[in-house]
């Protein structure tokens, strides 16, 4: 005997339940492909090669900041370009660059180091800083890794069940690494509407210059904050006291609300004393430009300038462009500055 069929509101029902999961997996795959690539209204950011070889890498503005954090604790410790880019393939594998508070047992953050296995306390694990450093403290230990594969250089670091997992990111870690420690220049933009959940402006670029570089990053460079509208003086700005340079203050009067958006990072003396062996002038002046456009979105930078190419974040198509000159003193077609000019 064949069962009865559904009744009219059963069936109803059953359309409507299948209706509405039909939706919400449309939803929830729209939303994925949306975060990883960067949707309308989605902040996105891209680096590309130096090169003529169309290479290209997409990642988020959370990406980008853990990135540029990376990059930055490595040629504050001096190490070359290559141990930059094996961080960065470690932390794409590890964590997608995402600073996650889970992972395989007690493996936590950027690298997914372990607290039981003595790379430091939970804190100190989220702390991508700490993190990058220790991972640089270990790697710096392993003979001659600037040579080896970067898959094994990373394996003898972390000491993973799947050592060959790392090499897949090479690619993508190699361009990265190329534009954040500023050899590969105007090749990172970033597109999309700041994070209104933070607040920015110049006090918090100069707090989060000294989380990635150390406290020397604005002592070295005599960071100071200018007029968004005005010529800002090199000189002035490198030969301020080490006070202004810590608070930032052009004078001892407390900033304009205008002159609190811009700041200034003469870059003229950083190869004698900054950066790894062997960085010039323009590489270090390209890694805190490309540093700063990575960090736009949490700090609310509206406007980055250096060597006589500008990026907005309001440009359409986020690409560093030739400086205006006519423009303001932010277009400075010099290397001996990075501007940069918030929105707050």
């Amino acid at each position: 005997m064949s069962e009865p069929s559904p009744t009219p509101a059963r069936r109803g029902r059953l359309l409507r339940f299948g209706g509405a999961v039909v939706v919400l997996l449309a939803l929830a795959g729209y939303l994925t492909v949306q975060y990883l690539t960067g949707g309308p209204g989605i902040p996105r950011c891209t680096v590309v090669s130096g090169q003529s070889d169309d290479e290209s890498y997409d990642f988020t503005p959370e990406q980008a900041v853990n990135a540029a954090t990376i990059s930055a604790v490595g040629t504050n410790r001096g190490m070359p370009e290559r141990a930059v880019a094996i961080a960065l393939a470690t932390a794409i594998q590890e964590s997608g660059l995402r600073n996650i508070r889970h992972g395989d047992r007690d493996s936590l953050g950027l690298f997914q180091q372990r607290p039981s296995q003595g790379w430091g306390t939970t804190a100190e694990i989220m702390d991508p800083t700490y993190a990058a450093d220790i991972f640089y403290e270990h790697l710096a230990k392993v003979d001659d890794y600037a040579r080896l594969p970067l898959t094994v250089a990373a394996q003898r670091v972390q000491r993973s069940a799947f050592p060959d997992a790392y090499a897949k990111h090479e690619p993508d870690a190699t361009l990265l690494a190329a534009a954040l420690t500023g050899r590969s220049a105007a090749t990172l933009t970033c597109q999309g509407p700041a994070d209104a959940t933070v607040t920015g402006g110049a006090d918090s670029v100069r707090a989060a210059l000294v989380r990635d570089f150390g406290r020397g990053v604005l002592a070295e460079t005599g960071a100071a904050v200018g007029d968004a509208d005005a010529p800002a003086s090199p000189t002035a700005a490198a030969t301020a006291s080490p006070s202004t340079a810590a608070t930032g203050s052009a004078s001892a009067s407390p900033p304009s609300t205008t002159a609190s958006r811009t700041v200034t990072l003469p870059v003229s003396a950083v190869s004698a004393t900054g950066g790894a062996d062997g960085t010039t002038v323009g590489e270090r002046g390209w890694e805190l430009a490309h540093w700063a456009v990575a960090n736009s979105a949490s700090l609310h930078i509206e406007r980055v300038s250096y060597a006589g190419r500008e990026w907005r974040a309001e440009s359409a198509d986020s690409e560093w462009s030739p400086s205006d000159t006519s423009a303001g003193s932010d277009a400075k077609a010099s290397t001996e500055e990075v501007r940069i000019v918030t929105g707050q």
